[in-house]
């Protein structure tokens, strides 16, 4: 692999692969939970220490090891090759592939604000079974949007099998727009601040209330207070992932010893100061109301309609288009580089270990994207991601439980860079981590066991695979 990416590349992949879609739509529903302005800045808040801690605390590991894989390598040199291939095989079946599929239906979604045809109403193959004796009738649609997302997901893949300096252009190019988009809208927020809603949402911002069916807000046990927080944070936490893809590509990374962490800690917190930023400026133009009952959960829209009157929705659209575009991208770019180093361990397909003449996994590119788009067509990402949440905290915890243990198990192996708060702050972002998935598995365990599921469903198939590629090697050393 080249060397061709440095600070600023690092940074920029950070940034634009946490900032897609979700700052402008996943406030409203994490409203409807706690139903008012101080929780939701607070969530938004914890999420971004979570972020941050983490990400700072990823710092010692992506210095200790180097190399394409980041957080696959972390979890097999702390543990085992088991542990870091059910990473590898949730990466590959939902988490990155399924946020590429997500991120790919958003950006065709607001396209069609620009270009209506390319809507998801605008249905171009139907197919319906079921209904016999009064049973339940199945349906299976195409939409135009559908189809723009997995052309834009094909594009994006092919631009980036052409090697890493064709992606590197890309999202710099559209991370740095998105960048100032935000701080501009941001900006013309506060300026047109409404005094009134600002009081009214502020008055009992420490109020905790959740939306009815009838559109009120109702108080809240302390039980039903903590699920509240949880469930609220499923949102802000995707709206908050894929802040490790930077990890996955140290192999191309110059210096990446001092680049991988650095990167990690100024992309984290610029999002982070732009997340809550964001949501300051909501409840100074929206009333929680506002926010709660957005259409189709498009608080950003909301806002901006008020900000700049009736254009503002062309405004959101355009920001979403270029922050879908680039933060998919990012995704694409990077994931296929957890792939190639499986391959390496006998662990995923023999032909994802290889580049191609521009130094780049392209067959590992083309089965992610493959798995994306059939994930597009399934239309069942959302709840696939929804399931995974409570996965990815999970293996974000043993990674950073891995630095503890790396200490004691090779306290002589060189750390150019060593956790930041070690060991208060990853202490902290274990103790929370958990905390988030117990609060799931009580009052969300629909967000919970599916993704269990899909995790141990990679166990059979890691000693398949095992088994499979012994065989190979010892059929190659007999020829």
């Amino acid at each position: 692999m080249k060397h061709e990416l440095g600070l600023l590349d690092g940074t920029m992949l950070v940034a634009g692969s946490m900032i897609g879609s979700g700052i402008f739509i996943v406030s409203a529903d994490i409203t409807r939970n706690v139903g008012s302005a101080g929780w939701l800045i607070f969530v938004w808040i914890i999420t971004g220490f979570m972020t941050i801690t983490a990400a700072v605390s990823y710092g010692e590991l992506s210095g200790m090891y180097p190399k394409a894989g980041g957080q696959y390598v972390y979890l097999k040199e702390a543990y085992n090759k088991l542990i870091a291939f059910l990473y590898g095989w949730s990466f590959f079946a939902v988490i990155q592939t399924g946020t590429i599929a997500a991120v790919g239906v958003a950006f065709s979604k607001f396209t069609a604000y620009l270009i209506p045809a390319v809507s998801e109403d605008n249905i171009l193959y139907k197919l319906q079974w079921g209904g016999e004796a009064g049973g339940p009738v199945h349906k299976f649609t195409i939409s135009a949007a559908q189809l723009v997302s997995i052309v834009i997901i094909m594009l994006l893949t092919f631009i980036n099998t052409k090697g890493i300096k064709s992606g590197k252009l890309i999202q710099n190019t559209f991370t740095i727009t998105k960048l100032l988009s935000l701080f501009g809208l941001i900006i013309f927020g506060f300026v047109a601040l409404k005094g009134d809603i600002w009081h009214a949402n502020w008055s009992n911002a420490w109020d905790m209330h959740k939306l009815l069916p009838d559109g009120s807000f109702g108080s809240l046990t302390m039980a039903a207070a903590l699920g509240a927080i949880a469930a609220s944070m499923v949102g802000s936490i995707f709206s908050s992932d894929s802040w490790n893809n930077v990890t996955f590509i140290a192999g191309e990374m110059h210096n990446p010893k001092r680049n991988i962490g650095l990167s990690l800690f100024l992309g984290t917190f610029i999002v982070t100061i732009i997340y809550v930023s964001a949501n300051v400026m909501y409840t100074g133009v929206l009333s929680m109301h506002d926010i709660a009952g957005a259409d189709k959960d498009r608080v950003a829209v909301a806002a901006s309609h008020v900000i700049f009157g009736n254009i503002g929705t062309y405004v959101i659209a355009v920001m979403i288009m270029i922050s879908t575009f680039g933060c998919n991208n990012g995704l694409i770019m990077a994931g296929a580089r957890v792939y190639y180093t499986m391959a390496k361990d006998g662990l995923f397909f023999k032909k994802t270990g290889t580049l191609n003449k521009f130094a780049v996994p392209e067959f590992g590119l083309w089965i992610q994207a493959l798995v994306a788009s059939i994930l597009c067509l399934s239309g069942r990402y959302g709840d696939l991601l929804d399931m995974i949440s409570f996965v990815v905290v999970i293996f974000y915890v043993l990674t950073i439980f891995g630095i503890y243990k790396l200490r004691v198990t090779r306290p002589d192996a060189e750390r150019p860079y060593k956790a930041f708060g070690y060991p208060v702050l990853p202490a902290i972002y274990i103790i929370m981590g958990i905390a988030f998935c117990i609060l799931l598995i009580i009052y969300k365990p629909d967000f919970t066991w599916p993704g269990l599921i899909i995790v141990l469903i990679g166990i059979p198939i890691y000693y398949i695979t095992k088994y499979f590629s012994k065989n190979e090697d010892q059929t190659d050393l007999a020829s």
